[in-house]
């Protein structure tokens, strides 16, 4: 371990790891770890739902609707059934909408601030709104939270999901923390997936705020890295226990298929309890008659159902379960001696988690971006970009081909060596 080895033998070791870097640096490397981005022979297994609405007759829906024309608002009936697949819920119970979940979750909070709901004042209108965020988490969550000007309180991730004893304590006494970000399955960016008892948990707390909402984001509710069932995770709906706690106004669900077909182009939806579903109708008539009809129907006649949607994403763990073996295997190999550093092993998700020594994350992003490698930046996975350890880093393996992911790696890791090395022999003068 590092911190183990005498200052001489520090010494030189970081002569060597600052003789690896340079050498590193002249290669003129421009990888990228930044953003979970599907590659691009992900994107091409989609490529056959674009020519399946193509002519006239293609454009019409089960029902005999004409698809090219106005009307819907709340998405096709058969587009209902497929979402709910992803969003584990009822046909009945789904919304779809265009193709961001993100921005389904905005327009939901920005609804809340404007009008309220069932006869609550509208949170614009309070002093302070405060909203839990497990951490590390999503960038994209905290920066919805942060624009709508909510006070952000961190809450941290364990391997079942938030401490709940924590959030249990911040929901019962004060009205002011309204909500909670959840992306309960392989989340971003630790592939933490909520033990049972969470979930249920979630769903019975005692909430001092009536309007208390969970923003159930499960982007990654098919996203599995292995095909045996043994080696997948299946978080518990979040629906079916509000429901059992009698707190269905409790839980608004998110899901898209940015992951699955195409990011930008493909669909998003929400599902909820009966009277949330008709708030948000009500409120959606104003904004539109209805979302894209032939890109549902695209999607429909692509995936199909439950099955379709398993053999298709079978095909994308094919091409992204060797990337994320070659990051366990290289961050095994080369930091298991090195001492502080610790990385999850998702079985599924975008993203692999890594903590690195204390006050070492934003030297060490530096250092890769120096070396040609672009990492999502340190701070990013907490509210505000601050990490109070400055030790979080989100690796995102997807993108790359696999022999740049190697050399992305190697960069890291040097850096990693080189930012610890040096951060020991400061503190030893």
């Amino acid at each position: 371990m590092y911190a183990d080895l005498e200052t001489s033998a520090l010494e030189a070791l970081t002569t060597r790891l600052e003789r690896d870097f340079n050498e590193l640096r002249s290669r003129g490397l421009s990888l990228n770890m930044a953003r979970g981005k599907p590659a691009s022979d992900q994107l091409d297994l989609s490529m056959p739902m674009l020519s399946s609405v193509v002519d006239p007759a293609s454009c019409t829906a089960e029902s005999g609707l004409d698809c090219r024309n106005y009307g819907v608002l709340d998405g096709l009936p058969e587009a209902k059934r497929l979402m709910a697949v992803f969003l584990d819920d009822a046909p009945k119970r789904v919304i779809v909408g265009g193709a961001s979940s993100l921005t389904l979750m905005y327009d939901a909070l920005v609804r809340l601030c404007l009008f309220g709901t069932d006869g609550c004042a509208p949170w614009s209108s309070l002093d302070q709104v405060k909203w839990l965020c497990p951490v590390p988490g999503y960038d994209r969550h905290f920066a919805i939270a942060e624009a709508l000007g909510f006070q952000m309180i961190p809450v941290a991730l364990t391997d079942e999901g938030p401490d709940m004893d924590e959030v249990e304590r911040l929901v019962r006494d004060d009205e002011s923390v309204k909500g909670i970000w959840c992306v309960p399955q392989y989340a971003n960016p630790s592939g933490t997936t909520y033990s049972d008892d969470t979930v249920r948990r979630l769903a019975t707390m005692e909430c001092a705020a009536s309007d208390f909402r969970i923003m159930w984001d499960n982007a990654y509710g098919v996203h599995h890295l292995y095909d045996e069932p043994a080696r997948q995770d299946r978080v518990l709906d979040i629906a079916k226990a509000c429901d059992q706690a009698k707190n269905l106004r409790r839980y608004l669900k998110f899901a898209s298929t940015s992951k699955v077909t195409f990011p930008g182009a493909g669909l998003a939806a929400l599902a909820a309890g009966p009277e949330n579903l008709a708030e948000i109708k009500r409120h959606m008539s104003t904004a539109t008659i209805g979302y894209d009809k032939l890109n549902q129907l695209r999607h429909v006649r692509f995936l199909e159902d439950a099955r379709g949607v398993a053999e298709h994403m079978a095909r994308h763990a094919a091409i992204l379960r060797p990337k994320f073996e070659l990051v366990a295997r290289k961050l095994e190999e080369s930091l298991s001696d090195v001492g502080e550093c610790s990385w999850s092993t998702p079985r599924g998700g975008y993203f692999v988690s890594f903590d690195a020594p204390e006050g070492c994350a934003s030297r060490i992003v530096e250092l890769a971006a120096e070396a040609g490698v672009t990492m999502t930046g340190a701070g990013a996975t907490w509210p505000y970009g601050r990490d109070p350890r400055d030790s979080n880093i989100r690796i995102a393996p997807t993108l790359p081909p696999l022999h740049e992911l190697d050399e992305a790696l190697d960069a890291f890791v040097c850096c990693v060596k080189l930012a610890y090395a040096r951060k020991l022999l400061e503190s030893r003068r």
